[in-house]
C-alpha cells in the first residue's frame, strides 16, 4: 500500500523539483543510490522496470527505505500495461510514471488513488492525460519533443500544466535553468547523475554532490 498520497506526490514533485530515474539489479546497489540522493536532499524517486525480476527488487528496495529514508517517496517507471501497474501498487509503488498513455493504467491508478505521470509529446496527449486523472505530466523524451520551447508553448494556453521533462535533462545551471524558466513542475534525471563509472567505483558521495548542485540551481529558477 502506498505510504503517500497523490496530492503529497505531486506537492513533492514541485518542492524538490528534481525526480531521479534508476534502474538496476543489484537491489543492495540501489540501496546505496537511494540513500545518496536522500542525503543530497532529494525527496521523490523513480525506479524503472527494466530488467528481469525488477518488481522484486523494487519490493525490497521500498521496504527498506522506508525505514532508512523515510521522507522518499518511492514511484516505479517505464510501466506501459495495466496489470504491472496493479503489481507494482501492491508492493508499495507511490506512483506510477509510463512512456505512454494507457487507460487501464489509468483506471487502476485511480481506484487506487495513486499519482500517474503518462508521458506525452503533444498538447493532445496532456488534454488527454488530464481528462484521464493525471495531475503531473511526464514530457518525454524531453529534448526530443521540443525541450523547454515546447513547453513554453504549452503553457500559454494550458497554464495549469504540470510538466515533468524525462530525457535531456541534466544536472547542469544551462540545462536546468532552460527548463525551469519555461515553467517545468520538476524535471526527471537518470544516467547523468548516476555515471557509469561512479556506480562501479561506489563513489556515491559524487551522487550526493550532483543531486545537491541540482537542487541549488533548481531553487535559483523555480517559478
Amino acid at each position: 500500500m502506498a505510504r503517500f498520497t497523490r496530492i503529497e506526490v505531486a506537492q513533492a514533485m514541485k518542492n524538490t523539483g528534481l525526480v531521479p530515474v534508476f534502474y538496476h539489479a543489484d537491489v543492495e546497489l540501489c540501496k546505496q543510490v537511494v540513500k545518496a540522493c536522500y542525503a543530497g536532499g532529494v525527496r521523490v524517486f523513480e525506479f524503472t522496470n527494466r530488467g528481469d525480476f525488477a518488481a522484486e527488487v523494487f519490493g525490497e528496495l521500498t521496504k527498506w527505505t522506508a525505514k532508512a529514508c523515510p521522507e522518499m517517496i518511492m514511484g516505479v517507471g517505464s510501466i506501459v500495461d495495466e496489470a504491472t501497474t496493479a503489481l507494482y501498487i501492491s508492493i508499495g509503488a507511490n506512483f506510477i510514471v509510463s512512456p505512454l498513455i494507457d487507460e487501464g493504467m489509468a483506471k487502476v491508478c485511480n481506484k487506487r488513488k495513486i499519482a500517474w505521470s503518462p508521458g506525452c509529446g503533444s498538447v493532445t496527449e496532456i488534454g488527454r492525460a488530464h481528462e484521464l486523472g493525471c495531475e503531473v505530466v511526464k514530457i518525454f523524451p524531453g529534448s526530443s519533443v521540443g525541450g523547454p520551447d515546447f513547453v513554453k508553448g504549452v503553457m500559454g494556453p494550458m497554464p495549469y500544466a504540470s510538466i515533468m521533462p524525462t530525457g535531456g535533462v541534466s544536472p547542469d545551471e544551462e540545462n536546468l535553468s532552460q527548463w525551469f524558466k519555461a515553467g517545468v513542475h520538476c524535471v526527471g534525471m537518470g544516467s547523468q547523475l548516476f555515471p557509469k563509472e561512479v556506480l562501479e567505483q561506489g563513489n556515491f558521495d559524487y551522487i550526493t554532490k550532483k543531486c545537491q548542485e541540482a537542487l541549488h540551481i533548481i531553487e535559483k529558477y523555480k517559478k
